[in-house]
């Protein structure tokens, strides 16, 4: 598992994806931070990183699919594959291997956001009037749903051989179980059942982590996330020998 660790994060940092997503990201994470007036922090009054815990994931939506979307398409439009395939490192060393490389890189991509922390709390009122419990636990929310997105990514990448269909159909799927049962529990046909069907959207837990309290049932939620999908990736890669 190492060695494919490895092996995809030289990939990444010895090619412009990596670092065009990372400055992509950080970029988008100012303009809203610091720039857009319907969100800066300058105009809002507030100190806090609210704008950048909203912004973060949707961005991540693309962004990580953008990663992923190379994981195993870009093995398979190669021609190298049959090599991991036929290599006696287990299939779900080899997964794990690329699935810990692929957060790896979202980790990166979060670690000079930090200084949008210590900026808000020097500009606070008086300075360090800020809630870091509720911060950290945003930042944990959020790598958590990072964390989700990278399987779901792998999954979508291990099923075509297209790259930019795997980028389509990760971004549905993150879309789909980060939004879209929020939206359905608001539905009028699903008044009863609104706080079920919310509850299984990842925007739910990850809202309930960001209020700065970690409840094991929404770590569990996420975990059973991260797991199903690598499970399903793992499924489709074995497949692949018969």
């Amino acid at each position: 598992m190492f060695v494919i660790y490895i092996k995809e994060i030289r990939s990444f940092l010895s090619s412009l994806i990596a670092y065009i997503v990372i400055i992509t990201f950080l970029v988008a994470i100012g303009l809203f931070m610091w720039v857009f007036p319907d969100t800066n922090v300058l105009d809002l009054g507030y100190a806090n990183l609210d704008p950048l815990f909203f912004i973060a994931p949707w961005v991540f939506m693309f962004l990580i699919s953008a990663i992923t979307m190379r994981s195993f398409a870009d093995e398979k439009r190669a021609g190298t594959i049959e090599t991991l395939t036929t290599s006696p490192v287990s299939d779900i060393s080899i997964i794990l291997g690329k699935y810990f490389a692929g957060i790896t890189l979202v980790l990166f991509s979060l670690i000079p956001t930090v200084v949008y922390y210590f900026s808000v709390r020097y500009l606070a009122n008086p300075v360090g009037n800020i809630d870091s419990g509720a911060i950290l636990g945003s930042y944990i929310g959020l790598m958590m749903v990072g964390s989700s997105f990278v399987a779901i990514g792998m999954f979508a990448s291990s099923i075509t051989d297209n790259q930019i269909s795997a980028f389509i159909i990760s971004t549905f799927f993150c879309f789909f179980f980060y939004s879209a049962f929020d939206y359905l529990g608001e539905l009028n046909i699903f008044a009863d059942l609104d706080y079920v069907i919310s509850w299984l959207g990842m925007y739910f837990h990850y809202q309930s982590i960001s209020r700065g309290v970690l409840d094991t049932r929404d770590a569990f939620y996420f975990l059973s996330i991260i797991v199903f999908f690598i499970l399903l990736t793992k499924t489709v890669f074995g497949s692949r020998k018969w």
